[in-house]
């Protein structure tokens, strides 16, 4: 068994499932999304998150690493990313917050242990714990079962956020122990999918299907994107797909954001979404019909 790598554990979430939840954020994904909040996720190892904003070319990061990783160029510092092994020495001495790791190990005892102090918000509000990501159901099996496992023994509720793409295998293992999959669709078109997110989603409608078959309690979440799938036939293809293949229980249709692609420069990484629009208010309100209208009531824009 393999520990994963977890970016961030955010309590008090309302927006990933029913109720107060605490969400906790898998580090690895298969698809690069162009408009991706979280690109610290996509990869499934640590890594340096630099703001060079933030940094005051004081020298003392260079000074204190032991593998001479860190130099200052233009009263900037750089890091030779072959020299760094990520020991984050130098974070400790970083009095600006300039450098960031991206990426913690927990033991299945730890996690419990963190998630387990919020018991009361779950209680009183139907809450509970959800894993996402990156791609949670991409993470190694066994840790999440026995993670699963526990979380099951003290009564929590147990919310996964997944984009589906990853082996099927997974979700039978994991399926007994998931109350609610919030399944992301974000395209029909599996070029245009590939295009957009590095990957087709013949894999991803597949498994979707499969666990709807086997009676899964689904949430359909749709990032709308506007020039990507906001448009009036990339959102009949979704309805028609999940009205002939599917049953859900809600639609969450969720506007498009750019607040993660300030990430992108410190990770040196390319933000492709820089064209992405946001769909207005109106145009949201009028997908949103355009669901209830075709039997899907339990729709709403956010969550």
């Amino acid at each position: 068994m393999s520990i994963p790598y977890i970016t961030n554990i955010q309590k008090y979430s309302i927006h990933d499932g029913d109720g107060i939840r605490t969400t906790i954020f898998f580090k690895g994904c298969a698809l690069s999304c162009w408009w991706c909040h979280n690109p610290e996720s996509q990869c499934y190892s640590k890594q340096l998150m630099f703001n060079k904003e933030l940094c005051v070319g004081c020298d003392i990061c260079s000074k204190v690493c032991d593998n001479n990783a860190i130099s200052i160029v233009d009263n900037k510092c750089v890091t030779d990313s072959k020299k760094c092994t990520l020991c984050e020495k130098c974070l400790d001495y970083c009095n600006k917050s300039a450098r960031v790791v991206a990426g913690k190990q927990y033991s299945v005892e730890e996690l419990v242990k963190l998630v387990e102090k919020d018991q009361m918000f779950y209680e009183q509000t139907g809450g509970g714990v959800t894993l996402s990501g990156g791609e949670i159901m991409s993470q190694d099996i066994d840790y999440l079962v026995k993670l699963c496992t526990k979380l099951k023994r003290k009564g929590f509720n147990i919310t996964v956020d997944t984009c589906g793409y990853a082996p099927y295998s997974n979700f039978e293992k994991l399926m007994p122990f998931v109350d609610v999959f919030l399944y992301d669709i974000k395209l029909i078109d599996p070029i245009k999918h590939e295009l957009y997110m590095g990957k087709d989603n013949v894999l991803i409608l597949s498994n979707l299907k499969k666990i709807s078959d086997l009676g899964a309690v689904i949430y359909i979440r749709i990032p709308v994107i506007g020039t990507v799938n906001s448009d009036d036939e990339s959102i009949d293809d979704m309805i028609n797909y999940i009205k002939e293949n599917l049953v859900v229980k809600q639609v969450n249709l969720l506007p498009y954001h750019n607040t993660g692609s300030s990430k992108y420069d410190r990770l040196s990484m390319k933000y492709y979404g820089v064209n992405l629009v946001t769909p207005t208010e109106n145009r949201m309100i009028e997908i949103a019909e355009k669901f209830k209208n075709n039997g899907f009531i339990n729709t709403h824009i956010g969550g």
